[in-house]
């Protein structure tokens, strides 16, 4: 549905985004997931047509986006991360404003309905937009980027500054999209990304530095998978003993604990499950495990040491 091909776009000297590619399937919800000034909000524009790159291309459902523009971009409904709102209309008036704005051919009452209804915020109709709360606008604003149902809808940071019910609220919103569109959802946020995604690319520094399923991501973002242990005995011969099982790249020693334990880290490859092993090997050596556990990094530790090691520009 959607394809970049060595997007760029730079600055003077600074890229804000180098030569980044990726396809987006029909029907996926894409997570695009970086720090703030990673390059999310100037992919998000280049893909929308707001802004061109200086070089690549964007495809949209066969169309380019500075080649064949109209007709590309009628295949998008955005939301940027400041909805579009007219605060002094209605809801219904403004949504009818956007349909006309739009030169939407379905016929208007019976389809602006059902977006307020796919939103739920046809209780809200009659409403100043300025009076209704944060939440509310932000579903308004999801409602005109669905006028027109095109089958692309690109989402730039949809949940800043929103409460956690109403986060909670806009993740169920973005995973029932999914249903019938495909979607792109930018955010810098790694567990908003991870519960309403299909998909998830990293992004830092203009440059994509992982690209996964979301049950992928932690050893993508590890590069591998961990065990933490602790475990009672000799430190170096349970050491020399974790190193010699297939799969294991790595075993520190963490720290001495009482009753001569210690905690160890054993790292291993994402598509190896060592966990009998070391089960057996410790008790070939007499050495009795006390606890055993995988990982004890969070998603978001691995996100951030990888952000920190990548180069490049830092401007969005």
């Amino acid at each position: 549905m959607i394809e970049v091909k060595n997007l760029t776009k730079s600055y003077g000297r600074l890229k804000a985004i180098d030569n980044i590619s990726f396809s987006v399937d029909t029907g996926e919800v894409l997570g695009f997931l970086g720090p703030n000034g990673a390059g999310k909000s100037t992919t998000m524009n280049i893909i929308t047509g707001y802004i061109s790159s200086s070089s690549g291309t964007v495809t949209v459902d066969g169309a380019e986006i500075l080649e064949q523009p109209r007709k590309a971009k009628s295949k998008i409904g955005y939301l940027p991360e400041i909805p579009p709102l007219y605060t002094d209309m209605t809801v219904r008036r403004y949504l009818e404003f956007m349909f006309e704005l739009k030169r939407v051919k379905l016929p208007k009452r019976e389809h602006i309905d059902e977006i307020m209804r796919v939103v739920s915020i046809n209780e809200q109709a009659d409403r100043i937009i300025g009076h209704l709360s944060k939440g509310f606008r932000q579903r308004v604003g999801f409602a005109q980027a669905l006028l027109g149902n095109p089958p692309v809808i690109i989402l730039d940071e949809p949940t800043v500054g929103l409460d956690p019910k109403q986060i909670i609220e806009i993740r169920k919103l973005i995973r029932s999209l999914g249903k019938k569109h495909t979607v792109i959802f930018s955010s810098h946020v790694l567990s908003e990304i991870s519960a309403a995604c299909d998909r998830i690319i990293v992004i830092n520094r203009g440059k994509i530095v992982a690209d996964a399923k979301v049950d992928e991501l932690a050893g993508v973002l590890s590069g591998g998978q961990r065990l933490s242990l602790i475990v009672e005995g000799s430190p170096s011969a349970i050491t020399e003993e974790i190193k010699l099982l297939p799969g294991v790249t790595r075993v520190k020693k963490e720290r001495e604990l009482s009753g001569g334990s210690a905690r160890y880290t054993v790292s291993y490859d994402s598509d190896t499950d060592v966990r009998r092993a070391v089960f057996g090997a410790m008790a070939r050596i007499d050495c009795p495990i006390l606890e055993m556990k995988s990982g004890d990094e969070s998603l978001e530790e691995m996100f951030l040491k990888l952000t920190e090691q990548s180069e490049g520009g830092d401007e969005e």
